[in-house]
């Protein structure tokens, strides 16, 4: 079993920055691919970004692709998301969320059916 818990989160302007962290307990996590998803009030959970295992791969969202940085550290079982270049359309409740396969090797790393722990979520909200 796997708990995921956020932080970072909270009330940013626009152009700024933010580092979110999710930090993992079990002994596993290091085997674990990792991602971010955000899911704002009505619509679907979407995909953010995900890292593998290893740490070697990741992906990005469109929206999100050079404003965006995920990385892991397994020393400390937390995965970290930066953003930066903030836009008030990333305003969304933001999920950190583990996998016990390997969705890069799969390719479902883009999936939620892929995850099988996610945390409780952290409020992102940019101000234009």
């Amino acid at each position: 079993q796997v708990q995921l818990v956020e932080s970072g989160g909270g009330l940013v302007q626009a152009g700024g920055s933010l580092r979110l962290s999710c930090v993992a307990s079990g002994r596993t996590f290091s085997s674990y691919a990792m991602g971010w998803f955000r899911q704002a009030p009505g619509k679907e959970r979407e995909f953010v970004t995900a890292i593998s295992w290893s740490g070697g791969n990741t992906a990005y969202a469109d929206s999100v692709k050079g404003r965006f940085t995920i990385s892991r550290d397994k020393a400390k079982k937390t995965v970290y998301l930066q953003m930066n270049s903030l836009k008030p359309e990333d305003t969304d409740v933001y999920y950190c969320a583990a996998a016990k396969s390997d969705t890069f090797y799969s390719g479902s790393y883009y999936r939620r059916a892929a995850y099988d722990y996610w945390g409780q979520g952290t409020q992102v909200t940019v101000s234009s």
